[in-house]
């Protein structure tokens, strides 16, 4: 490989990637890049996102912080690693008779499913496009899943955008949801009886009435089930998708 390969990015992306080697003999025997990087997900997944830094996951190592710079530049070099790692790969690949929106809505599944595992990603700001081995493996996928389709390629990335975006923000909100529930501890039966019994107190059906025609018919009284919720959004996100489909192969 060229020796130049991986000089312009960050040492520890690199190594990821397999562009650099990662340093054989570390400041303490045994520490590696892995290692860090699944120390920092376990002080994530037990103690929340925040509590990410160099000097506790140095501390759960058993190491000091200055030892860690061998292997990552900085706090912000190790998250991409960390998402990489929490994400896992993808599902298995579009079978030969599987059609596109089967194979995409699998891809959404498998996303909400590596989320909920790890719902410290919520956390994790989005600061820039996916530049890692299983972000980009994720992203063959999909794309590999809507060849046929039609769609150029800037529009089966922008699909890939839109249903990763619809997958986050939704669990995103039924996560926050939950950790209110458990943070007064109640459950969310109660939460919503609560929430529409405010509802019908404070509005006035003059100013709100498809709101209190809504409160009427007990929309807000009891919780939905939550992947019901998710897979009525996710098939009107992917009926949209399958109009624009339709549209260029008609």
């Amino acid at each position: 490989m060229d020796s130049d390969s991986g000089a312009d990015i960050p040492a520890s992306l690199a190594a990821a990637w397999g562009l650099r080697e990662r340093p054989g003999k570390g400041p303490k025997p045994g520490l590696s890049l892995d290692r860090i990087v699944a120390a920092a997900i376990g002080v994530a997944a037990a103690d929340g996102f925040a509590a990410v830094s160099m000097n506790r996951i140095a501390k759960e190592l058993g190491v000091s912080a200055m030892a860690l710079y061998r292997y990552v530049g900085a706090k912000n070099e190790l998250v991409p690693l960390m998402l990489d790692a929490a994400l896992g790969g993808p599902p298995a690949p579009r079978g030969a008779d599987e059609g596109w929106r089967a194979a995409m809505e699998r891809w959404c599944w498998s996303y909400l499913a590596a989320l909920r595992r790890n719902t410290w990603v919520l956390r994790v700001p989005i600061t820039e496009a996916p530049n890692t081995p299983q972000q980009i493996a994720w992203l063959e996928h999909g794309l590999a899943s809507l060849r046929g389709t039609g769609l150029t390629e800037n529009e089966k990335v922008s699909v890939i955008m839109l249903l990763s975006g619809y997958v986050r923000n939704t669990e995103a909100t039924f996560h926050g949801i939950a950790e209110a529930v458990m943070a007064a501890d109640s459950s969310a039966e109660r939460m919503m009886s609560s929430y529409s019994n405010v509802l019908r107190k404070v509005i006035d059906p003059r100013r709100f009435p498809s709101v209190s025609f809504a409160l009427e018919q007990g929309v807000f009284d009891q919780p939905d089930s939550v992947d019901g919720e998710f897979g009525f959004g996710l098939d009107r996100v992917l009926d949209g998708i399958d109009a624009l489909v339709r549209s260029r192969t008609r």
